[in-house]
């Protein structure tokens, strides 16, 4: 026999879901390594939502800046055109904006 689910069922709500989370940390806190892995998957997960994908390494940035002075060598620039926005030029350099 087929099992029919019904959505609002399925779905919980941010209440329901935060006392699911403390009732479980409550349980792993019973064991101190169980709760050090809960601890840092907590934090691989913060970090994934506060990573800035426009930061770089000090290291990325130079390499940048030198990628950047080869290719003003050769000749392979572009220019902002009179009455066009930054992001127009970008785009017709390539960037998907």
């Amino acid at each position: 026999m087929q099992q029919i689910f019904d959505a609002k069922e399925v779905i919980m709500t941010a209440l329901q879901l935060n006392a699911d989370i403390y009732k479980n940390l409550a349980i792993l806190s019973q064991d101190e390594s169980m709760l050090e892995k809960a601890a840092k998957s907590l934090r691989r997960l913060v970090n994934k939502m506060t990573e800035d994908p426009t930061c770089m390494t000090k290291e990325e940035y130079f390499a940048m800046l030198d990628r950047s002075e080869a290719q003003y060598a050769r000749g392979e620039y572009t220019t902002l055109l009179p009455g066009e926005s930054v992001t127009d030029m970008l785009r017709r350099s390539g960037y998907d904006l």
